[in-house]
């Protein structure tokens, strides 16, 4: 037995962040939509990325200019959109001349420097590694280096604030929720959706489907919709390792490799650091993708060629691997394969549009919104303009997206607050933290703690607004606590949250 929900303007299949961000867009324009997603938000390639909002500094050896402008200008616009989960981030390059050569370096950073229009990021300059600070873990052999600029970004809380926004614009959002069919009749799509957890039938009508779906963007054309594509999407593995931070400082490492790519080496989590990436081409589910031994191996190295403190596989606290859903541009190299996206548009008869988009990068989703909302307004000549280039996310209306400020300010609000609690509150919340702590007046007050910073009210307050329905979603996406719970732990929130649902 099917139930109806209703006719759309928008139908859109994925919750990763471009499928997110198209919502966002298409519901603050003023269109109906209707989102699915099969898993949970940004459960697939959206989570696993590198955690960076960058131009994209080695693309330029591949002439991408117009992709690394449209990135860098986004870089800022991001940065003022979220200032709670986006933040500023200096890299360190140290100078191999095996790899490249000084003044190609220091052409490809001026580019960076000044494509994009930078304003609010500090420019490049040299370091001695003999004599700055950022040189004491780096081998004698690398006398110099060079210092520029990019973002961080928490990826899996920027494809959720993206859907909350959303839904507070009208949207209707569904997660665990399979598009099992489509099919057009007359002006109109016939939509079927499949509960994944209960199996129940859900049928909806729609004007335009827009196809997010990444990794199955081809699966959606050909299977869910029956129709055929002349494009297609590579997929590629890339691989991340989690050890503890071996340097001092705040800063990342950005470090070069005689095969051309190139490897961060990121702070993570406050006492951590992120390694990767990978890129090896991948032909298997992607569900199923996991970094393997050579990989692992790979990364290693390439950490080990330049710091002191040689790191083996028994560091490893934690690996993770993303399939990146590339457009297929017939490159040999997989490094060299385009991270821009393409659209395709099938418009049978000028009615009832199928818009797919292949390929993306995070950085870009916004601006990927935009594009996919401008080759749909002749569809829908009513709807809005471009909003989002000044919009905050939800969370990100901090004064002059000013986050320091802002925890000060929180931190003066609710003075029983440990710092670290506050500091944990307003990095992944922003100003929603005042709704998170709600009429809270003592530590007490905040539940039973999981861990010191991770309490009760909040795994409320995620499971209530922001589609949590796993323990996992909980402390692997919606929150990042997962990497510093040991397996008890683990085991008590498990219990704590299936005891939640059996009650619910």
């Amino acid at each position: 037995m099917s139930s109806e929900t209703g006719t759309y303007d928008l139908f859109v299949i994925g919750g990763g962040i471009n499928g997110a961000g198209i919502a966002r867009d298409a519901a603050g324009r003023g269109l109906s939509v209707l989102l699915c997603e099969k898993d949970d938000l940004a459960q697939g390639t959206s989570s696993r990325s590198g955690k960076l909002v960058h131009g994209g500094l080695r693309y330029l050896e591949y002439y991408e200019f117009r992709l690394v402008r449209e990135a860098l200008i986004e870089r800022e616009v991001l940065l003022e959109s979220a200032p709670h989960i986006i933040w500023p981030m200096r890299f360190v390059l140290p100078h191999n001349p095996a790899d490249r050569p000084a003044w190609l370096v220091r052409l490809g950073l001026f580019l960076y420097d000044h494509l994009g229009g930078r304003k609010r990021l500090p420019g490049t300059r040299v370091l001695n590694l003999r004599t700055a600070p950022e040189g004491a873990a780096i081998k004698p052999a690398y006398r110099k280096a060079f210092e520029y600029s990019d973002c961080w970004v928490d990826d899996a809380r920027l494809v959720v604030l993206n859907a909350l926004d959303a839904k507070k614009k009208g949207a209707r959002i569904l997660t665990r929720t399979a598009c099992t069919s489509i099919r057009r009749r007359g002006d109109l799509w016939h939509v079927e959706m499949t509960d994944a957890e209960t199996g129940a039938k859900t049928e909806a009508k729609a004007r335009c489907v827009v196809n997010t779906a990444g990794p199955w963007v081809n699966d959606v054309i050909g299977r869910v919709a029956g129709l055929n594509s002349s494009r297609s999407v590579r997929l590629v593995k890339g691989s991340h390792i989690v050890v503890p931070k071996f340097w001092e400082g705040r800063q990342a490492y950005l470090v070069q490799n005689p095969d051309k790519r190139v490897i961060f080496i990121n702070p993570y989590q406050n006492d951590l650091a992120l390694i990767g990436t990978t890129d090896i081409p991948y032909d298997g589910r992607p569900e199923d993708v996991t970094a393997d031994e050579n990989e692992v191996a790979y990364l290693l190295k390439s950490v080990n060629r330049y710091f002191k403190q040689q790191l083996a596989p028994g560091d490893i606290l934690h690996s993770f691997s993303g399939v990146r859903p590339l457009y297929d541009d017939n490159a040999e190299n997989p490094s060299a394969v385009t991270r821009d996206y393409i659209f395709e548009l099938d418009a049978a008869g000028k009615e009832a549009p199928l818009l797919s988009v292949f390929g993306g990068k995070i950085t870009t989703f916004r601006k990927l919104s935009e594009h996919a909302l401008e080759r749909l307004r002749p569809f829908f000549p009513t709807m809005g303009p471009a909003w989002t280039a000044r919009a905050h996310l939800p969370g990100g209306d901090m004064a002059d997206a000013d986050f320091d400020q802002f925890l000060g300010e929180l931190r003066a609000r609710y003075r029983w607050l440990p710092a670290d609690l506050a500091k944990h509150y307003a990095r992944l919340y922003g100003t929603r933290a005042h709704d998170l702590i709600g009429g809270a007046t003592s530590l007490d007050e905040l539940g039973t703690a999981f861990t010191p910073l991770f309490r009760e009210r909040e795994a409320r307050f995620l499971i209530e607004n922001e589609w949590a329905r796993t323990a996992e979603d909980l402390i692997e996406r919606r929150t990042k606590h997962g990497l510093h719970m040991s397996e008890a732990e683990k085991r008590a929130f498990s219990g704590w949250f299936e005891g939640q649902q059996a009650a619910a």
